[in-house]
C-alpha cells in the first residue's frame, strides 16, 4: 500500500452542522441535556438592526427567547431555544424582533427542517402523527396542524395544479383512527404524467369524507372548460365517486384501476381461506395450520413463485378439505393474468371469460367467489375499459399483492392509467 494513501479522520466538531441547522440563519452558543430532551441556545447570524419603517439604526432593548421543536436527534426530543433580539428605532421609536423566517414561519412551533422531518417520516416512513408527535416532544394538535399546514402548502396551493388535467384519480385514504371526526378523505390525483410517461402522479385535493357528495362538490366547483378536458376518471369499487363523475363529467370514461380489482379478487380469496379455516379446525390460523402458512403465498402470482413456494401451495390442495381455497385462487390467478397479459386486447379476452365465468352457475358453497362475480358483472364496464386505454409504461401491470395495504393512494390510482 502506498505511503501517499489518505487516512480517514474526524473533523473539528460543530453543533450547528451537527443539529442541520444550516441554511436556517442560526448558529447553535451551547446545549443541555436533560432525562428526555435536549436544548440547544442559539443565535440568529444575521443582526438585523436596522428600522423596517424608516431605515434608522435601532438600539437592542432586550432579548427574548422563541423555543421550536426541531428534528429529534437519536430519538430524543430536541428543541431550539432561539435568542431574539429587540430593537427600537432611534428615529421612529419602531420596535422590531430579530428575523427568524429562515428558521420557521411566523407564530410556528416546529422548526422548518423539523417539519421536513415530520412530512417525510409521515409520507415514506409511514409514521403515525402520534409518533411524529412523540418524537417532538410535543402535543398531537400541535404536530398534526403543523403538518397539514405545511403538507397543504407544498402540495396544494401550486396555483398551476390544476393545468392540463386530463386523467384523475380519485380513491378514499384513512386519515384518522380515532371516532373524532370523519375518519377518511377523499384523495384527488392528476395521473395525466402517468399516462403521458411524462412524470408521476401529481395530487391534486384532499377532501374530507369519502361520500358522492363530496367528490361532486369539488368536480363541481372546478370550471367548466376544466371539467371538459377530463377524459378519464379511475377509481376503486365505490359507487359513490361512480355516480358524482357519471353526474360532474359524463363525457369523461370510467375506469376501474388494476390495483382494486385485484384487491376485490385477493380479499375473496383470504375470506374463503378464513373460512375453511375455520370449518376444518374451529379456530383462526396458528402458525402450523396448511393454510395460514400459505396466507401470502396465495396471493403471489405464479409466474413469480419459486419452486419452494409452489410445493408449499401443492401440499393444502392436495386435501379435498381446501379444494374451495384452491377455486378462489384460481380465479384470483386467472385476473393477474389477464392484467400481465402483454396485448391488452388478449387481457380483454381474458377478462371478459372471467367475468362471464362467475356471474352465474358458480356453487353456493363459493360464497366469495358469487359475491365477486356479481361485483365485476355489475362494474364490468368499468373493469374492461382499462383495457381499452393506452398503455403507458411497460411495467403498468399490477405487480403487488393485494396484503400489501400499505400502498398509498396515489399509487392505487396511478396504476389505472
Amino acid at each position: 500500500m502506498s505511503d501517499a494513501t489518505p487516512h480517514a479522520g474526524f473533523g473539528r466538531p460543530g453543533l450547528t452542522a451537527f443539529a442541520r441547522l444550516d441554511g436556517l440563519g442560526l448558529a447553535v452558543i451551547g446545549q443541555r441535556l436533560e432525562p428526555g430532551r435536549v436544548a440547544l441556545a442559539c443565535r440568529v447570524v444575521e443582526a438585523d438592526g436596522w428600522c423596517r419603517r424608516c431605515g434608522a439604526e435601532g438600539l437592542a432593548r432586550d432579548t427574548v427567547v422563541r423555543r421550536l421543536a426541531h428534528e429529534p436527534l437519536g430519538w430524543r426530543p430536541t428543541t431550539l431555544e432561539v435568542a431574539k433580539r429587540r430593537y427600537q428605532c432611534r428615529e421612529c421609536g419602531h420596535v422590531w424582533r430579530q428575523d427568524t423566517s429562515l428558521a420557521a414561519e411566523p407564530r410556528a412551533k416546529l422548526s422548518r427542517r423539523g417539519l421536513r422531518w415530520a412530512l417525510e417520516g409521515i409520507v415514506v416512513q409511514h409514521f403515525t402523527v402520534a409518533r411524529v408527535a412523540e418524537a417532538f416532544g410535543v402535543a398531537w394538535d400541535t404536530a398534526n396542524n403543523a403538518v397539514l399546514a405545511d403538507g397543504k402548502r407544498l402540495l396544494i396551493n401550486d396555483p398551476t395544479r390544476f393545468d392540463s388535467v386530463a386523467v384523475i384519480g380519485v380513491d378514499e385514504h384513512v386519515w384518522r383512527h380515532t371516532s373524532r371526526g370523519d375518519r377518511y378523505v377523499s384523495v384527488i390525483i392528476d395521473l395525466t404524467p402517468v399516462r403521458d410517461g411524462t412524470g408521476p402522479a401529481r395530487l391534486l385535493d384532499m377532501v374530507e369524507g369519502r361520500s358522492k357528495q363530496a367528490f361532486k362538490t369539488w368536480l363541481a366547483d372546478r370550471d367548466a372548460p376544466w371539467r371538459a378536458r377530463v377524459e378519464v376518471v379511475a377509481m376503486d369499487g365505490f359507487t359513490g365517486f361512480k355516480t358524482a363523475a357519471a353526474e360532474e363529467v359524463p363525457h369523461a370514461v370510467a375506469v376501474m384501476d388494476p390495483f382494486h380489482v385485484v384487491h376485490l379478487a385477493g380479499d375473496a380469496l383470504d375470506r374463503c381461506r378464513r373460512r375453511v379455516q375455520l370449518q376444518i379446525h374451529g379456530h383462526r390460523g396458528f402458525k402450523d395450520d396448511p393454510l395460514y402458512k400459505t396466507r401470502r403465498t396465495l396471493q403471489t402470482g405464479t409466474g413469480l413463485l419459486t419452486d419452494k413456494q409452489i410445493d408449499r401451495i401443492n401440499a393444502p390442495f392436495a386435501e379435498d378439505a381446501h379444494v374451495e381455497v384452491e377455486a378462489t385462487w384460481g380465479i384470483y390467478q386467472r385476473m393477474v393474468a389477464a392484467y400481465r397479459h402483454e396485448d391488452r386486447r388478449q387481457g380483454h379476452e381474458l377478462m371478459v371469460k372471467l367475468i362471464d365465468s362467475i356471474s352465474s352457475g358458480v356453487p353456493k358453497a363459493l360464497t366469495e367467489i358469487v359475491t365477486l362475480g356479481r361485483t365485476l358483472k355489475k362494474r364490468a364496464a368499468d373493469v374492461l375499459a382499462y383495457f381499452d386505454r393506452p398503455k403507458a409504461h411497460p411495467t403498468d401491470q399490477p405487480r403487488r399483492s393485494t396484503a400489501d395495504s400499505n400502498t398509498s393512494a396515489a399509487a392505487h390510482s396511478a396504476s389505472a392509467t
